[in-house]
């Protein structure tokens, strides 16, 4: 057995791939409409097949869980994140954490955790 994807469900698709193409460089590699696949295997699913599903609402902004990403050159990403528009919505701002790496939490349109941590360079 092996992890696959990770799903997350979104209210606008198309601002939710526009989001992770423009931060995040990731592509479509399948569109099946109210579900898109991206790589790096990130799958995004329309709330309302989640609804319609699951028979409930989604919680947005619930903070249970994070989309971890390592970047080399976190200051490209800082800068980007600044010309991003609308403007990226921060949970945390540039910080340190406890062994060393510096990082930065956001949020994505729909209040998923992100959190980006700097890649040291080998």
């Amino acid at each position: 057995m092996g992890l696959k994807n990770i799903v997350i469900v979104v209210k606008d698709i198309k601002e939710s791939v526009q989001f992770y193409h423009d931060m995040f460089g990731l592509h479509v590699i399948l569109d099946g409409g109210d579900n898109v696949m991206l790589t790096e295997g990130l799958v995004l699913q329309s709330a309302g097949v989640w609804k319609e599903q699951f028979g409930s609402d989604v919680s947005f902004y619930h903070n249970a869980s994070v989309l971890y990403f390592e970047e080399t050159d976190l200051e490209a990403f800082l800068s980007k994140l600044d010309r991003a528009q609308p403007s990226v919505r921060y949970v945390t701002k540039l910080t340190g954490n406890s062994w060393g790496r510096r990082m930065i939490r956001i949020y994505d349109p729909d209040g998923h955790l992100i959190e980006v941590s700097e890649r040291k360079r080998t």
